[in-house]
């Protein structure tokens, strides 16, 4: 609270500059603290800083200038980082630990960056770096925990519900007024895609960078949102699918909508019951919000380019874009090193193949793909729903891996966190077999 009440006056006091160092510094200071004292509550100030640092470096550079690369934006890897010390702790009895498949990633993204240290410039190895393996290093620190599953579980929930109302109001906040500090942030990036830093013409990403990582957190956050039907979850899922609609992701879109499937498809018949009718009145409460205007307009002509396909022209170059580099990646023996993959492109695969060739790619693919594999064939996705909703988020992330490098940054984080939860929750009802969720 002490941070917080010192971010908040020095950006309210108009004398923000000294956070471009303080906050990382604060951050990670606090972070190791916690890691070593409240494991629970590391997980939750984790998340509120992937949650929140782009914006709190927006409010910064609008006061006191742009700057590039900022530091700001180090304080969610760098809290991160911390959990890097279970890994290495437990890494000789991996085996024993049953987390092999975490280990086969994590090695790859270091064979990953040794490959870039030799072909690349430093900077930007490292910052690749940090984008690939902070995701293994939390999701494997939440399985590494498996024995306090429950507080975790119950601590994630309540984070994405209080993550998925402040992001989603703050988002349409956002889409109706164009703040200053957001449009400032458009103008610097230069980037089309957020759209223009006016009043109802940005494509809503909220309190993070852009749209995409900011609409596959919000994904996760209203899946979960499912298990703790209230009239404060209610109201998060109203302004949450509002701007999750508004950021105009469609591959998001498909990976909510395949993880609803699987979520309610792998529940048993009482709880599907159970969910379906809370499903219907989330619906009440979000519908009518997105059949209004500012909003109906810009979200239906989004959903009609799922129909027109190869007269969107978004899908036309993406399309193009990827035919033309795909035989180059899968040419990739040894790859560029991280860092090393062409910029602005739209598929995991192409990033992957390019920056750690076959020898890395392969390991990385078996481990990730180990578990999702063996999420679906935990059992305690029957009886306990948050199971079945996080191997549902990991599922919908996962297969935006066609459309985008979703394993890395926020959205990574958000894929192996819950692929953690998912393997943690099989070993502690293996230990517990009476503690099963009624």
């Amino acid at each position: 609270m002490g941070f917080v009440f010192i971010c908040a006056l020095l950006i309210l006091g108009r004398f923000a500059a000294p956070l471009k160092l303080l906050f990382p510094a604060g951050a990670f200071f606090i972070s190791v603290v916690l890691y070593s004292r409240q494991p629970i509550l590391y997980v939750g100030f984790t998340w509120w800083l992937w949650f929140l640092s782009p914006f709190v470096r927006r409010l910064v550079d609008h006061q006191s200038g742009w700057q590039e690369p900022s530091y700001i934006l180090l304080a969610p890897y760098l809290a991160t980082l911390a959990a890097g010390l279970t890994l290495l702790k437990e890494f000789p009895t991996s085996y024993k630990r049953g987390s092999i498949p975490f280990v086969l990633s994590f090695m790859s993204v270091l064979y990953g960056g040794a490959i870039g240290i030799v072909n690349l410039p430093v900077m930007s190895v490292a910052v690749k770096f940090l984008d690939w393996v902070a995701p293994i290093i939390f999701g494997y620190y939440v399985f590494a925990h498996w024995r306090r599953y429950p507080e975790f579980k119950n601590n994630l929930t309540q984070v994405f519900l209080w993550g998925v109302l402040v992001m989603g109001g703050y988002g349409i906040w956002q889409y109706m007024v164009a703040p200053a500090w957001d449009g400032f942030w458009i103008e610097q990036t230069g980037l089309v895609t957020f759209g223009k830093p006016e009043p109802l013409s940005i494509r809503v990403f909220s309190t993070m960078n852009s749209n995409g990582p900011f609409a596959v957190t919000v994904m996760a956050g209203l899946i979960l949102l499912f298990n703790t039907p209230s009239l404060l979850a209610y109201s998060a899922s109203a302004v949450g699918y509002l701007s999750f609609l508004l950021s105009l992701t469609r591959s998001a879109w498909i990976g909510w909508f395949l993880g609803i499937i699987v979520f309610t498809s792998s529940l048993k018949s009482s709880l599907q019951l159970k969910i379906f009718l809370v499903i219907f009145a989330m619906a009440l409460c979000a519908l009518p919000l997105t059949t209004i205007e500012p909003f109906s307009s810009v979200i239906s002509s989004r959903i009609e380019t799922f129909t027109s396909g190869g007269n969107d022209l978004s899908y036309r170059e993406r399309t193009e874009k990827y035919e033309q580099l795909l035989s180059e990646s899968l040419s990739q023996v040894i790859g560029n090193g991280l860092g090393g993959s062409i910029d602005h492109v739209d598929s995991a695969i192409l990033d992957m193949f390019f920056s750690l060739g076959w020898v890395g790619a392969l390991p990385y693919l078996i481990g990730l793909f180990l578990l999702i594999f063996n999420a679906f064939q935990v059992s305690a996705a029957r009886f306990d729903p948050f199971v079945s909703a996080a191997r549902a988020i990991a599922l919908g992330v996962a297969i935006q891996l066609v459309f985008g490098s979703v394993m890395t940054g926020v959205s990574g984080v958000v894929l192996w966190t819950f692929l953690g939860m998912v393997m943690a929750s099989q070993k502690y009802y293996q230990a517990n077999p009476t503690a099963r969720v009624a």
